[in-house]
């Protein structure tokens, strides 16, 4: 993946990395920001139409964030080693069809990965407009997570 919007294109997908999802951490993100009872226990997992424990979606997504914010560092650190120019970071107008379809459990080791969908042009000259594709999926090949998002890239100068 590039750092600048015109050296992108369409189809290019990237492995984003992966996590484990342990009961500790579910239990802890939960209790954190999203306390619906079936995040919190083991109990009330079992009593939920989800029959265990099970991770917020909520939690899920923020992991896809780190590890796309990670990456991005990555790819920024590894230009900076090279002499390369970095653009300014830009930001999210946001995302849609954010989902859900399968529950992550403990234990299930989600990996993630993204695809550029489509490029548009901005009314700011100096930004383009990807639109990516982001999904994780479990050990066992479920998907478990998507999104559609937006990011401003900065354009090469000229």
């Amino acid at each position: 993946m590039s750092l600048f919007f015109e050296d992108m294109t369409v189809g290019v997908e990237n492995e984003l990395g992966a996590k484990v999802f342990t009961r500790e951490s579910i239990i802890a993100f939960a209790i954190l920001y999203d306390p619906q009872p079936f995040h919190l226990s083991d109990e009330a997992g079992r009593a939920s139409i989800y029959g265990s424990l099970i991770a917020s979606g909520w939690h899920t997504a923020s992991v896809c964030m780190r590890l796309i914010v990670e990456d991005r560092q990555r790819r920024r650190a590894e230009a900076a080693k090279r002499g390369e120019p970095l653009p300014k970071i830009g930001v999210s107008p946001g995302v849609r069809d954010l989902r859900w379809p399968v529950a992550v459990r403990p234990g299930d080791r989600i990996a993630y990965f993204g695809r550029i969908e489509n490029l548009s042009e901005t009314k700011r000259p100096q930004w383009g407009l990807t639109t990516s594709r982001t999904w994780g999926v479990n050990q066992d090949g479920a998907e478990v997570f998507s999104m559609i998002g937006g990011v401003l890239w900065e354009r090469r100068p000229a």
